[in-house]
Order: C-alpha cells, then sequence, then structure tokens
C-alpha cells in the first residue's frame, strides 16, 4: 500500500508542474489589418514598363499589375486571396503599338588606348645557372606579377 501512494503522488505531483508550465496566453488581437498602394515604373529608353496595384481588408487581398513582354504585348494579372478560395489569378496578354528596344545585333569594336609605360614580362625567372644545379638551392622562386598583384612561388 505504502508503495502505491508513493507512486500516486509523484504522478500527481509531476502532472501539476506540468500543467503549471503550460500556460496558454490568448492571440494578440492588433484589430483589422488594412492597406493600399500601388506604383508604375515607365522608361522609354530601356523599355521597362510595368505597375501594380493592391489593396488589403481584414483576409482579403485584390490586386493587379502589368506588365509589357519583350514581343510588345501587355500582359495584365488581376488576382485575388482570401481564407475561403486562397490565390486565385486571370491572366491576359493583349498587343499594343510600343516597340521595345532591342539589342543592337552588331558587336561594338573596342579601340585599345595607346600604353604609356613600356610593357614588362609578367613572369620572371630564376637565373639559369641556379635552375642547371642538380639540387635547388635555398630561395630559388618563380614570381608573377600583373597589374595589381604580384605572387611569389
Amino acid at each position: 500500500m505504502g508503495k502505491l501512494s508513493y507512486l500516486f503522488c509523484i504522478c500527481l505531483t509531476l502532472s501539476s508542474v506540468a500543467v503549471w508550465a503550460i500556460e496558454l496566453r490568448p492571440e494578440l488581437d492588433s484589430g483589422p489589418v488594412a492597406y493600399e498602394f500601388h506604383w508604375l515604373v515607365n522608361d522609354p529608353h530601356t523599355g521597362d514598363i510595368k505597375s501594380q496595384k493592391e489593396t488589403r481588408k481584414d483576409d482579403k487581398v485584390v490586386g493587379q499589375y502589368t506588365l509589357v513582354d519583350s514581343d510588345g504585348y501587355l500582359r495584365t494579372v488581376d488576382y485575388t486571396a482570401d481564407d475561403h478560395s486562397g490565390f486565385n489569378a486571370i491572366v491576359r496578354r493583349e498587343p499594343t503599338d510600343i516597340k521595345i528596344p532591342q539589342p543592337s545585333p552588331e558587336p561594338k569594336k573596342l579601340i585599345a588606348a595607346k600604353l604609356l609605360t613600356p610593357l614588362t614580362p609578367l613572369v620572371h625567372y630564376a637565373p639559369k645557372a641556379i635552375l642547371k644545379s642538380a639540387e635547388p638551392s635555398e630561395g630559388n622562386y618563380v614570381s608573377v606579377s600583373g597589374p595589381t598583384a604580384q605572387y611569389k612561388y
């Protein structure tokens, strides 16, 4: 009987500690969530033409974005998102008379600038007399230098 009451007391103590350690707090209610934004980019030099607008009230988001594709078509995406239906989008493509600048097919020619200082070799070797010896002596190295760094091997 003593062992049974001892186990009962231990179980009762552990259950009260477990209940005490778990504290449930109500979720913080910040009130209704609402926002609205829009932006627009129109750069005729690069052909970057796009815009977006979106509104949210509580858990429902409604928006639209448009952009001009590289083939000159206007792509419009109308979207909604809510807890019931999830994310839904309707995409439309319409032709436009907008001509997107394309890169020129002919590469630009690079012209080398005249060097003011004479060119020096980039690789320097140890003197031949040292290289002909059977065993390399201390201090033999090959150095490679470039315009910004010098490495010695």
